[in-house]
């Protein structure tokens, strides 16, 4: 009998082990099953050309620095590139415009009363602009930026050259189609633009 009992014993604890080692890789298949199906849902591929691409979903906050260095270059290009055209200009502000807030329009609007483009029309002049560097900091919201930047302003004998320094601050809005990123610069203000010097076109 006590061989019975000892042996009965030693079959039960060896059974309730090999419940909880089965419990233990159930859960363990589970757990990994479910993190691979969430890896496979953040990626996407994508048919170009013939050939399938794969992409990676991400959260916004590892992109932000990204995005927002982009869209304050972005609204900068539109907003500073100028051609003698009526045409251009009011296709380069208005999209500029939607990437801003009633600051830059009101640079616009000061511009445009003081005939700055119709000189530019008049004058066949056009302005282009080289981003240097974008400093933002994302440590407090709204994120505030500063731009560094060169202009070139192209007359028919001359370019004149010009530093161009401009701050502002970042606010996040409902990305769109004119607005892909998300953002609205707020506070818009030019802190220097101050003239480097002129080369003569040959």
């Amino acid at each position: 009998m006590k061989n019975i009992d000892t042996a009965f014993r030693y079959i039960r604890g060896f059974t309730m082990l090999v419940i909880a080692g089965c419990i233990i890789i159930c859960c363990y298949t589970l757990y990994k099953s479910f993190e691979s199906v969430t890896l496979m849902q953040d990626k996407v591929y994508i048919l170009a050309n013939g050939k399938a691409l794969e992409a990676y979903a991400s959260e916004r906050k590892d992109n932000v620095l990204v995005e927002a260095r982009d869209h304050v270059k972005t609204f900068h290009k539109f907003f500073f590139t100028l051609d003698p055209d009526d045409k251009v200009i009011k296709t380069n502000i208005t999209k500029a415009l939607y990437l801003a807030d009633e600051s830059a329009k009101r640079i616009y609007d000061d511009l445009k009363e003081n005939g700055f483009y119709s000189g530019i029309i008049s004058g066949n002049i056009s302005q282009t602009i080289q981003i240097d560097s974008i400093a933002i900091d994302v440590k407090e919201y709204p994120y505030r930026f500063k731009c560094f930047a060169k202009q070139s302003i192209i007359r028919t004998t001359s370019i004149l050259k010009r530093n161009l320094i401009t701050e502002g601050c970042l606010r996040n809005v409902s990305r769109s189609d004119n607005n892909p990123h998300g953002f609205l610069i707020e506070k818009f203000n030019t802190i220097e633009n101050e003239d480097l010097g002129v080369e003569n076109r040959k």
